[in-house]
């Protein structure tokens, strides 16, 4: 089993969206950086854990766990002209971008925020602290997620 972090804005799918979605599951869809679109492709397996991360918001940080309930798959928005995430450029017969499915796990009791990450001589090596990290989806060690799961709990 792998671990990650995803980044999503709340105003977009929050943790209580995917909560609220079908069967709580939800695609994880439009990713649209190939650093992000490799991890998914390549990576990424079924049963791998997620720290949902809420970002580009007033106070980003954890706020839940997800599993990934599907292998990495086609991202059909990028065909779909109506959709955000609909990319002209992508052929369906040599595509270019993935997705996988996540499923709501648990919302933690309190939000880990970026702050408290950055602040966290535990955490100085996590990917999501280091200056100019940006990534959507970025692979977390199995120490790190269990102490970010501590710290939510």
């Amino acid at each position: 089993m792998k671990y990650w972090l995803m980044k999503s804005e709340p105003d977009d799918i929050s943790i209580d969206d995917l909560h609220n979605s079908p069967n709580n599951t939800m695609a994880w869809q439009g990713i649209r950086n190939y650093q992000a679109h490799n991890f998914i492709r390549d990576q990424i397996s079924l049963g791998d854990q997620v720290l949902f991360y809420h970002s580009s918001c007033k106070v980003p940080g954890v706020v839940g766990i997800a599993t990934v309930v599907s292998q990495p798959k086609l991202d059909e928005s990028a065909f779909e002209p109506q959709s955000r995430y609909f990319d002209p450029k992508t052929d369906p017969g040599k595509p270019r971008w993935w997705q996988v499915d996540i499923q709501f796990t648990v919302k933690l009791n309190q939000l880990v925020t970026l702050k408290q990450l950055k602040s966290d001589p535990a955490l100085q090596d996590m990917i999501l602290v280091t200056k100019g990290a940006r990534l959507s989806v970025q692979p977390v060690t199995a120490d790190e997620f269990t102490h970010i799961v501590a710290l939510g709990h």
